[in-house]
């Protein structure tokens, strides 16, 4: 049997049930024998993984979905995969909580959030639906799980079209509880192609109410906002949200759409502002994090995890029948009206072997470590007023590898995976940069994980995330180059995940 290569229209919409168990059993031992197969991060059972969905927690227990397409590393007709976990870091594959199986998602089951309601929890959607013309209908539609994890779909449409002045770009839904009232985000088009966020309110989760735009800038919003999220961190409104065809004058990014945030001080209900929003902030500075979702967690906490990959881009695992993954999970908080981003202490779980690490670097080539593997964590504080370049997943002439290097005199700290392994998505650029606000010491808190790389920087000021995809996986050196002074660390092999 031959890995399709080749994807038709007809192809992509194929339904499930005509796919041959042998094939998708096929794909899924590409993905166990790939050099490039994460160990703790959530990646696809077979074929495609995009957004992330219906983060949540019930029944004791977290919950995940994500997007999926079964059958290859291509954008085809799509369902929600379930993943639960204890811990926010073992998660354990469930199995399809949401098929492409009713008149109102025929054509994919599209992104969405869930929410403990009582004793079950509800998932709300978009479903896709495409006429003999190709045109798209976006209905948002409903789903009740309970503790079996039984799913059961609400038969008609809780919102059966857009509102009048939108197209049908018209999607991502997130529900969320406010002020005894349930309120809902969604991304939406203008009919003159202009990016918006919708908000719609319900008393009981069936009949849903327009209450208008969303204000959080007086800018455009190119020309779709894909997947907003309107959490609440120590009370201050916080809209992470994608906007499509952003003009680069507005705000500073790379990849081909961004994923952003504005902060507020307050969200007012009855004018729906995010009121004294901050400019637009790039949520990631790296190279392949989108469609973020995050909620309000019952223990305090406010959560995200975001998709590694972005749309219309070519990742080299694609060859091998497979694509992108998520992030680890983040607790998100604000200091000085700035989002931080740190990982979850549950993290803490993976660790197994520790090494300190501390010395006097003299500008040299210095290897700091080299781990039998590219599956660990690394915290390492040098002072920030020299300058200088880490090298990770690098040969042993460190000639190959990523790049981290710090500028004290800018206070920047850039990110170039040039020579990290197979090169893709160069259209857009191999190198990122961020600027950092002035400190003491330089600390980087560094998730790596065989085919994909996590940076916080300073305890999570900003966060650089790539994918790299070595051609050789004994390229596991660390080294530190450039930088005169003092340097202390820690480095801890991680376990693979329980699944």
């Amino acid at each position: 049997m031959k890995l399709i290569t080749e994807w038709t229209t007809p192809l992509r919409y194929k339904p499930y049930h005509h796919w041959p168990a042998a094939y998708q059993d096929m794909l899924e031992g590409a993905i166990q024998k790939s050099d490039w197969k994460q160990a703790f991060h959530i990646q696809p059972k077979t074929g495609l993984l995009n957004d992330p969905n219906g983060f949540s927690f019930y029944d004791g227990k977290w919950h995940l979905f994500y997007q999926a397409y079964p059958f290859g590393p291509v954008h085809g007709v799509k369902s929600w995969y379930h993943m639960v976990s204890d811990n926010l870091v073992d998660w354990e594959q469930h199995d399809y909580a949401l098929l492409p199986d009713s008149p109102y998602d025929s054509h994919g089951v599209y992104s969405g959030s869930a929410m403990t309601v009582e004793d079950k929890l509800f998932l709300m959607y978009t479903g896709n639906v495409r006429n003999e013309k190709w045109e798209r209908h976006s209905y948002q539609l409903g789903a009740w799980m309970n503790s079996d994890m039984q799913v059961e779909k609400i038969t008609k449409p809780l919102i059966e079209n857009p509102p009048e002045g939108y197209t049908h770009e018209f999607r991502d839904p997130q529900v969320f509880r406010y002020q005894d009232q349930y309120l809902m985000a969604i991304g939406a088009q203008t009919d003159s192609e202009k990016g918006a966020v919708l908000v719609y309110q319900s008393n009981e989760l069936a009949d849903w109410e327009l209450l208008g735009e969303l204000r959080y800038t007086t800018e455009e919003m190119g020309f779709m906002v894909e997947c907003p999220n309107l959490v609440f961190v120590d009370n201050q409104p916080v809209l992470l949200f994608c906007p499509q065809g952003l003009d680069k004058d507005i705000a500073s990014y790379q990849n081909i759409y961004p994923n952003m945030y504005v902060i507020g001080s307050s969200f007012n209900k009855e004018s729906l502002a995010v009121e004294n929003a901050s400019d637009l902030v790039n949520l990631d500075e790296g190279f392949d994090v989108y469609a973020t979702q995050a909620f309000n967690a019952p223990d305090g906490r406010v959560l995200s995890v975001g998709w590694i990959g972005l749309p219309e881009i070519d990742y080299p695992s694609f060859e091998e029948g497979w694509a992108h993954c998520l992030s680890i999970v983040k607790e998100l908080s604000i200091k000085n009206q700035h989002l931080y981003q740190k990982p979850v202490i549950e993290m803490q779980e993976l660790r197994q072997n520790h090494d300190i690490l501390q010395g006097t670097a003299q500008a040299k080539n210095l290897l700091l470590y080299s781990p039998d593997n590219n599956v660990y964590e690394l915290k390492l504080e040098l002072d920030a007023s020299t300058s200088g370049s880490l090298y990770l997943f690098a040969d042993e002439q460190n000639k190959e590898g990523l790049k981290l290097s710090f500028d004290s005199k800018h206070d920047t700290i850039s990110m170039d995976r040039s020579k990290a392994g197979i090169p893709f998505g160069e259209s857009y650029g191999s190198i990122r940069t961020a600027a950092l606000k002035r400190q003491d010491k330089l600390t980087l808190h560094i998730f790596a994980d065989r085919s994909v790389c996590e940076v916080f920087v300073n305890d999570g000021y900003c966060v650089m995330t790539s994918r790299v995809f070595l051609k050789d996986p004994k390229q596991t050196h660390i080294f530190l180059q450039g930088f005169e002074g003092d340097y202390t660390g820690d480095f801890w092999t991680l376990r693979e995940m329980n699944e």
